[in-house]
């Protein structure tokens, strides 16, 4: 491990691999900001540019910077403008869009920079470590596995629902899930739920969805009570850009649970930054206090700080199966296989023998990008917070701009415009109900692949004998149902106790 990391050291503070690092990182930094535009864009537009480099190892660093990159500048319009385009920061709006709303921004900002760098450097450090041994601990997880998996992301909705919500989220939930079976089936290639449409016979675009449950809702939440951008709007000053002392106990140990977990999670093909998000915020709230709990949600720093470490990294622990098995966990990661095989290099089990100088070189990087986007996003984060500060009639058409643009551009169909209004909609007066709508994202993210590794697991084992033939599978469902039930059991008990103190007064 020693001489590989010299070696990476040696390749990756070359002249031209810095320059590489540095404009890969400003790359996905902006076009992170923008929702919409998520890294699958940018990297498949910049994979002719990474080969007329010439050089894999400078290839590879520059589209490994652009990917971490947009994962860590993705926060900032979840947090700014409640719009996620990526759906590794869906679960950053939850907490960080309500502290920009209380006029904390800047330390919204702040707590999302460095969560995301301890995040990514803490996960660069594992991947340093346990790369090698990690791989064979991916080959373990099959169909079934991935199926108890998505299981478990399910049962953490809960920790969305908010206090005496959990039937809504369960509805929401179950609305999610429906609407990921619209389009082509796991077993069958055959339309379904389409009304003839051919535009849906792919399904519902995710960055449709997730503008239609956040960003257009809020536009016309602004429209429609002009006293909520009042809070943190028009003539907002930009102050508490610092986190205090106390605010930085609170957030240490959830940083470092989470950047292990997260980089766990990421190491599993298909799981990925969204899920290890989703997780991280589920497993805080329910490891927090009763006072914390009800905080979730409405500006926690815990809540914002727990899927911001948990997504960066996620990012890094997918560069694990990616060059030790060749096995791409995300389509932003598939792209990534696509650019190394044009490069003429095979990622898999010999890349650390027949060119540890690429291993190791992107390894590194990493330390050096987090580092890099750590220093570019804080001297940037009072001008950043400044979009709060424009006036509510320009600041509507800029959220309906970028809502409509970036729901256009990911599929390039004008069909997408109308279900984005329509959901938008329907989305808002959910809202006016007291419907938790992240649920419903969840839903429709895990949907897929639930429905996919589950088909593929009742083939392969002709039946559900699955569950218990393969005890891994049996014990990601047991943590499932832990999950939902220990939630259940600590609010009960709590209300008993509550009641049998009333009663004793």
């Amino acid at each position: 491990m020693l001489e590989g990391l010299m070696i990476g050291l040696s390749a990756a503070f070359s002249i031209q691999n810095l320059l590489m690092v540095v404009a890969g990182c400003l790359i996905g930094t902006f076009i992170g900001m923008l929702p919409g535009l998520g890294p699958m864009s940018i990297i498949a537009i910049m994979i002719p540019v990474a080969i007329t480099i010439g050089d894999p190892s400078a290839a590879i660093i520059l589209l490994a910077g652009v990917y971490y990159g947009a994962i860590f500048g993705g926060s900032t319009s979840s947090i700014l403008l409640n719009a996620p385009g990526v759906a590794g920061t869906v679960a950053t709006s939850f907490d960080g869009y309500p502290m920009a709303r209380k006029g904390q921004a800047g330390k919204a900002l702040t707590v999302a920079a460095i969560a995301s760098f301890c995040g990514g450097t803490i996960g660069a450090v594992l991947l340093m470590v346990f790369a090698p041994m990690l791989s064979t601990v991916a080959l373990l997880f099959h169909s079934a596995e991935y199926f108890a998996l998505m299981v478990v992301g399910l049962s953490a909705i809960a920790a969305f629902a908010g206090t005496g919500n959990v039937a809504k989220a369960i509805v929401m939930t179950l609305l999610g899930l429906i609407m990921a079976t619209v389009g082509e089936g796991a077993l069958f290639n055959m339309p379904r739920f389409t009304m003839g449409l051919m535009d849906l016979q792919s399904g519902f675009s995710f960055i449709t969805l997730a503008m239609a449950m956040f960003a257009l809702p809020e536009a016309l939440f602004l429209v429609l009570n002009p006293a909520r951008s009042a809070q943190g709007g028009e003539g907002g000053k930009i102050e508490n850009l610092r986190i205090t002392r106390e605010e930085g106990r609170k957030i240490a140990p959830v940083i470092g649970r989470q950047s292990v977990q997260g980089f766990f999670i990421g190491v599993l093909p298909g799981a990925g930054a969204t899920i290890a998000s989703f997780l991280g915020y589920a497993v805080e709230r329910n490891i927090a206090s009763k006072e914390e709990q009800e905080q979730f949600g409405k500006g926690a720093i815990k809540g914002l700080a727990a899927p911001e470490t948990a997504n960066n990294a996620a990012c890094t622990g997918s560069f694990v199966p990616l060059l030790t098995l060749g096995i791409p966990g995300s389509g932003t990661t598939a792209i990534l296989l696509g650019a190394l095989i044009a490069l003429n290099v095979t990622p898999g089990p010999r890349l650390m023998i027949d060119n540890p100088q690429i291993f190791w070189a992107v390894i590194v990087s990493m330390y050096i990008g987090n580092l890099v986007l750590l220093i570019l996003n804080l001297p940037l984060i009072p001008c950043i917070a400044k979009i709060l500060a424009i006036p509510r009639n320009y600041l509507i058409p800029f959220i309906l701009f970028f809502t409509l643009m970036g729901s256009y551009i990911g599929q390039n169909n004008a069909t997408e415009l109308l279900i984005l209004v329509g959901m938008g909609i329907c989305a808002t007066i959910l809202r006016f109900a007291d419907y938790p709508l992240a649920p419903l994202l969840i839903g429709f993210i895990l949907g897929g692949m639930l429905e996919d590794n589950f088909s593929r697991s009742m083939q392969l084992y002709d039946g559900v004998g699955f569950i218990v033939d393969r005890p891994m599978t049996l014990g990601l469902l047991v943590i499932a149902i832990l999950l939902v039930i220990v939630p259940s059991y600590r609010a009960r008990r709590a209300k008993a106790r509550a009641k049998g103190i009333a009663d004793g007064d």
